[in-house]
């Protein structure tokens, strides 16, 4: 596989798990419960974004700590997983659960604009 093929699926992978993350969020503010489906198919997409960005970076020769703007990306990955683990809890209200799923969108947001610009402060 060639790397512009592999960076089109990382991206694919990401708009993926983008979508996902809303939509069990938004079935849990609407309080109804999440399909089967939607309880493994994100662990599976994550697996493979992740995989995705190693090989990125390993082709590329890019790694975090190096790069200031891989470094941004891990840092803000690090923050979707912890906010989107609490907007996902399941002994929350729904007034509890907004906050954290804004935020979690908010990460996610971040992530984004920091791969399109590769720049920590992309906004």
């Amino acid at each position: 596989m060639d790397y512009l093929v592999l960076r089109q699926v990382h991206a694919s992978l990401a708009v993926a798990t983008l979508l996902m993350f809303f939509w069990r969020g938004a079935l849990l503010l609407c309080g109804r419960p999440i399909p089967r489906l939607l309880r493994w198919l994100p662990h599976l997409n994550d697996t493979l974004l992740l995989v995705a960005a190693i090989t990125l970076a390993a082709w590329s020769g890019q790694y975090p700590f190096q790069q200031t703007w891989l470094t941004a990306k891990v840092c803000a990955l690090f923050a979707y997983i912890l906010l989107g683990k609490q907007a996902l809890r399941r002994d929350i209200s729904r007034k509890q659960r907004l906050p954290w799923f804004l935020a979690a969108l908010a990460a996610i947001a971040y992530i984004f604009a920091v791969a399109l610009t590769r720049d920590p402060w992309p906004f």
